[in-house]
Formats: C-alpha cells, structure tokens, sequence
C-alpha cells in the first residue's frame, strides 16, 4: 500500500484568515466539487507565499462564492492574499489518476491539469 496524491487544488488564493474559528479550510463548494474533497476530508495546504504546510480538514464554503478561508489555529501560518496549493491523499495499492485543477486569483475553475512529467510554470 501506498499513499498518493488524489486530488489537487494547485494556487488557490486565501480570501480570509480567522484564528478565532473552531478551525479548519472553508473552501467554495464547486470546488471541492470538481476534485471529489469530502466535507472534513483531512487536507495539506502548502503556503505557497511563506512555504508553510498544515494539516487540517476541509469544510464546504459557499458554493460559487471563490472562498478559501484559513480557520483556527492554521489561520497563524496564513494570511489573506496569499497562495495555496491543497492536497489530498489515499492509501492505495494501485496507481490512481488525481484529479487537480487550476484555479485564477478569484479561485474560479480554469482547467484540469495533468500530472506533469516535467517543470512549468501556471502562473
């Protein structure tokens, strides 16, 4: 068994950070949508502003309305502005085909991306 990455949201932007909430990600509901994120699904967030990573849960945000929020003590290793890539992961003894998409400043969907082979740069 193995554990790999099964599903990716690659540069989100952190619309608020709230270190007073019980805790967690609020991310927009059509977004955890498209990648298949369960409500309290555990994520890794990668700060891609500070290099931070945490672990935390994930909680259904409004859908269409492009929040990810940083909640609780996780809120200390963010800041509103900054850019994110959130992950989940399976334990697996077989390959599987992750899904990711790639969000825009407003984390609206912009396109699936594929697992690459090599390095380029999104945005």
């Amino acid at each position: 068994m193995r554990e790999v990455l099964r599903s990716k949201i690659h540069r989100a932007w952190v619309t608020d950070a709230n270190p007073d909430y019980i805790g967690s990600i609020l991310i927009d509901e059509n977004l955890m949508d498209k990648i298949d994120l369960w409500n309290f699904e555990k994520v890794l967030v990668c700060d891609v502003t500070n290099g931070n990573r945490f672990e935390t849960y994930a909680i259904a945000g409004e859908r269409g309305s492009g929040v990810i929020s940083v909640q609780g003590a996780a809120a200390r290793l963010s800041a509103k502005g900054n850019c994110l890539i959130i992950m989940s992961f399976e334990v697996s003894d077989t390959p599987i085909d992750p899904q990711m998409i790639l969000v825009d400043e407003n984390n609206r969907f912009v396109e699936y991306l594929e697992g690459a082979k090599h390095v380029q740069q999104v945005h």
